[in-house]
């Protein structure tokens, strides 16, 4: 089929295209002029995402924060908002709605809220603006006002249930570990009973790092015992006494080669030398005495490290009970600490009204009804009635061919045309279709060479 051909059928079939064409525009108009229009407004939240808590300090980690986001969407969209919405307005009370719930539900078995709250459910959207941490929700109403209260409302009960849910969470939270914490106050409690018990019948008690008395005491004997004892030796440096002694000595035997017995020079440095010697004998005395007294000494503190040590090695499996005790003490109370400061701080928590959503501005009153959209159905209704019709004329033609032109005549018969007949042009058209242009006209008859 030629481009020609293909003119001819719409041509012949142009009738069906406009009359299509016209149906639909006016399909169009009348659709526009009874359709109930619906209007959108908007209001926005945002979600403080990357803001850390007031209380806990603690922000919502890069792979939740999409869960989180799906989650607040969803929620908004939820019943329990919805009915929220239907309390906050009144539509219990309100006549109108009233009379609107009789006129759609005929089952008396389906109570007020519950509809309500399906139709706000209905209309209502809510998404993730592209590229931010802001949700917008929508709600479509036949009405603009109803429109922008119910959005209105909508934000309202969602940033309530918001803080309601966050704080009955935080509540329930603080109660069980409360609870926790009773139990391990509990069991700190009969742990210290059972370690001062232990305490009482064996007399240990543990210091700081662990370490019991007895330990402690043979630890301070061994650093006693590691001190070494210095002894005066017998054949050591002679002292300030004698060696003045030996002096005296030696000035005396000088003098007493030049003096007589009883010159007084003489008896002085004689008495002065005995006064020296029995000073050295006493020194040497003392001396002899603090060795003996440190050899003693020694002796003791070693007889005393071997006794402590056997005492610390009767004792040694006691001191590692009373140990294990003291650190299942130590498990206990950190357990009830860490039990009593979640608790504490999940309380502090349900107090502070924080949501998580900062509401954004106001909501607006639709001025133009998204549906029905005029422009764009009356504009499409005449092209698209045209392509319905021209489909329309083609499946009319694939079943009822008919022959139009030489090329329709040749492919029909499977022959080649040897000429053409002009039929006589009609000498008036009256009627409606004197105003529809004939035909081209078929040319003269002319030979045609037939093909062998």
């Amino acid at each position: 089929m030629n481009v020609f051909q293909f003119l001819r059928i719409l041509w012949a079939y142009r009738l069906i295209i406009s009359g299509c064409a016209a149906v639909a525009l006016i399909g169009a108009v009348v659709f526009v002029q009874l359709a109930t229009p619906r209007y959108e407004a908007q209001s926005r939240v945002m979600l403080d995402i990357v803001k850390p808590d007031p209380v806990t300090g603690q922000v919502i980690s890069s792979p939740f924060v999409r869960a989180y986001s799906k989650t607040q969407v969803e929620l908004v969209k939820d019943y329990q908002v919805a009915g929220r919405v239907v309390d906050n307005l009144g539509w219990a009370t309100n006549p109108a709605v009233q009379n609107w719930f009789k006129n759609q539900v005929k089952d008396s078995h389906i109570d007020f809220r519950s509809w309500a709250s399906k139709e706000i459910v209905e209309g209502t959207k809510a998404r993730l603006i592209e590229g931010s941490n802001i949700l917008e929700i929508t709600y479509t109403s036949a009405s603009p006002t109803r429109a922008k209260e119910v959005t209105e409302a909508l934000r309202k009960a969602y940033v309530d249930l918001a803080l309601q849910s966050r704080q009955e969470a935080a509540k329930r939270n603080a109660e069980w570990y409360e609870t926790q914490a009773e139990k391990a106050k509990g069991l700190l409690l009969r742990s210290e009973e059972a370690k001062a018990n232990f305490e009482r019948e064996t007399g240990i008690v543990l210091q700081d790092g662990q370490v019991d008395l007895e330990s402690a005491r043979l630890a301070a004997l061994a650093s006693q015992g590691a001190t070494p004892i210095i002894a005066p030796a017998a054949g050591g440096a002679a002292s300030p006494s004698e060696n003045s002694l030996a002096l005296l000595e030696a000035e005396l035997s000088q003098a007493s080669k030049t003096l007589g017995p009883n010159h007084p020079q003489l008896l002085e440095m004689r008495r002065r030398r005995e006064l020296l010697a029995a000073q050295v004998a006493r020194e040497r005395n003392a001396g002899g005495a603090a060795s003996a007294a440190a050899v003693s000494a020694a002796r003791a503190s070693s007889g005393m490290l071997e006794a402590q040590k056997a005492k610390v090695m009767a004792q040694r499996e006691q001191v590692e009970r009373l140990r294990l005790m003291q650190a299942d003490v130590n498990l206990r109370r950190d357990q009830y600490n860490q039990a009593a400061t979640r608790a504490a701080q999940l309380r502090q928590e349900a107090e502070v009204a924080v949501t998580g959503v900062t509401p954004l501005g106001a909501a607006v009153t639709p001025q133009n009804p998204v549906f029905p959209n005029k422009g764009l159905i009356v504009g499409s209704a005449l092209p698209l009635g045209a392509i319905f019709g021209l489909l329309v004329g083609l499946v009319l033609e694939l079943v009822g061919r008919r022959v139009r032109s030489a090329e329709d005549v040749a492919l029909a018969i499977g022959a080649p045309v040897l000429g053409v007949i002009q039929a006589e042009k009609p000498k008036s058209r009256r009627g409606w279709r004197s105003l529809i242009p004939a035909l081209p006209s078929m040319p003269s008859l002319r030979p045609q060479s037939a093909k062998s």
